[in-house]
This record gives C-alpha cells, structure tokens and sequence, in this order.
C-alpha cells in the first residue's frame, strides 16, 4: 500500500490531509473529533486579540460548484481560547492556530499566545475577503506581507504559515514576500470573492454583501496558484481550493503541494472526509504505481 505519511516544515502528518480553518472547527472539541476520524492535521479558526461577533445571518449560501460565506471572522478571543485548545491538542495529532490581526504588533502577541497553549504552527490569516481592515487587505501587499511574517517569525519559535489570497495580480510575488520574511510554508489559496444575489428581493443573499467562495468550483484556480507557487519559492506549499477527491488530492501535488487542506467536501462528509479522500488517495497511488505521497510532489513540473 502507498505510504501516505508527509512532513511539512517539521510537522509529521499521517496523511495530508488537514481540516482548514473555520470549517468544523468552531470548538476544540471538533478539532478533536476531525483529528480522531483521520485527519493529518487541523486549523483552529482565525482567532483575533479580542472576542468578535462577526456579521449577521445569513452568512453562508450554497451555489453552484460550492458555497459563498461571510461569516466577519467571529471568535471569542485569544484569552478565552486556552480551553479550546487544551481539547483540541487531547489526540496528540498536530493542531495548528489560526491568527488574524490588524497589525504585526497584534500579530506577534497572538502568536505568543498561540505558542504558549500548545499548537504545533501557526497559521498566519492573510487572506480572508471580506472583512474590514484585515485578511486580504494586508496579505494583498508584498511589503506588508513580508514584514508580518518577519515579526511573528521573531517572536515564536514553531513553525509560521501564511495563507495566501488569489484575489492579486500575482500570488507567486506574495509567496516570495512570504519566503522572504522567513515563512516556513505556505498555504495557497483562501477563498476567492463571491457573490449571490435573491432575484425576488433583488438584494445579495448575504448579509455582508459579498464573500467568499469556495468549493469543486475554485480547484481550477487553487492548482494554478500552487503551480506558479512552486516555480516561485523553495518552502513547502499546502494547496487547497474544491478539494473533493483523491484525483483532487493528486492534482494539487503534482502540481506542487507538499500537504492539503480541506473544508467545503467536510459539510458534504464530516466525519467520512478524510478516511474518504485518504483511501482514493491511497488508491489513486497504487493504481499509477507511486509508492507514495510525496513521489506525486512536483510532478507536473517534470520532476522525476
């Protein structure tokens, strides 16, 4: 059978699969519960230095090819989220924070926090759409980019990813910002802005207007983003975007992923998800004659 097993920067994960942030993980306990029924890894959601209500209902619509969300990144607050995490770590799987600021200042204090809970990485939000003064608008220039990374690398000693946002020119020039500030990975792509409208009201079906959108309908887009990545940096790279099979899964390392992250198949699946998509996984690599996941790394940039 094919060894499923990869490393990312430092980070040994049973498969490659992590459960992505603000999907099934609103409490340590569901972290807990993904990382039982088989996932490689979890992303706490995005956690901020104080507790944040986020945006009215409706905040998720399904469309075609996936969903669109807004939710105005709700959390309780680094301070409240100790407790979370005691339970989310109980597996003894990695578990990786979420943090999202509006400065490097509030970015290292998060991670300070985060670090001293337990997490194994940090996850550095630097893309999410649709919420005021944080996510993309900071992650969407290069020298902002490089800076925070710079900041929080100095302040932790665990590993730092940046998730990246398709919504630039270039994601290969942001990735480098993020090499360049001393990134241990990063992870490629958040969502993509959306937007649903109600014909009979003729308004936006969200209350926050546009959002998000992820699902089957991005994966064009989050393969092409890993591939200019992979030509672009020499750190690992966590492809996600419509992750819904093995063949998925495959797509995206061969195009340069060295791990995965999931989250619109898990509202389809739960807890199925991950021993689905690590058994097509497994299945995919035999059948094609790998032995295993990390030989798929890179291929289609004729790697042999």
């Amino acid at each position: 059978m094919a060894e499923l097993t990869v490393d990312i920067a430092g980070l040994r994960l049973q498969n490659p699969f992590i459960l992505a942030s603000g999907i099934w993980g609103e409490t340590g306990a569901t972290l807990a519960r993904a990382l039982r029924a088989g996932a490689g890894a979890v992303v706490t959601k995005s956690i901020g230095v104080a507790p944040r209500a986020g945006y009215a209902n409706p905040t998720i619509v399904e469309v075609p090819a996936g969903f669109i969300n807004a939710m105005g990144l709700p959390n309780p607050g680094i301070d409240a989220y100790k407790e979370e995490l005691e339970e989310a770590l109980k597996p003894g799987k990695p578990v990786i924070g979420s943090v999202f600021g509006a400065n490097a200042r509030e970015f290292c204090a998060l991670a300070r926090k985060m670090e001293g809970y337990g997490v194994h990485a940090l996850e550095l939000n630097l893309s999410c759409p649709h919420a005021q003064g944080y996510g993309a608008q900071l992650g969407q220039d290069p020298d902002i980019t490089k800076r925070i990374t710079a900041s929080v690398k100095a302040a932790v000693k665990i590993p730092v990813f940046v998730k990246l946002t398709p919504n630039v020119s270039s994601i290969a020039t942001i990735g480098k910002a993020a090499e360049a500030g001393g990134a241990d990975a990063v992870a490629a792509i958040n969502t993509l802005k959306g937007m649903a409208i109600e014909l009979e009201l003729c308004r936006p079906v969200l209350s926050h207007g546009s959002g998000g959108y992820s699902g089957p309908g991005i994966k064009p887009v989050g393969v092409a983003c890993v591939y200019d990545l992979f030509g672009a940096v020499k750190i690992p790279i966590i492809g996600m975007g419509g992750i819904s099979s093995g063949e998925d899964a495959a797509e995206y390392l061969m195009a340069g992923a060295t791990a995965l992250q999931v989250g619109s198949i898990v509202y389809k699946k739960r807890d199925r998800t991950f021993t689905h998509l690590s058994r097509e996984l497994s299945h995919f690599l035999s059948s094609h004659h790998y032995k295993s996941a990390r030989a798929l790394t890179g291929k289609a940039h004729g790697r042999s």
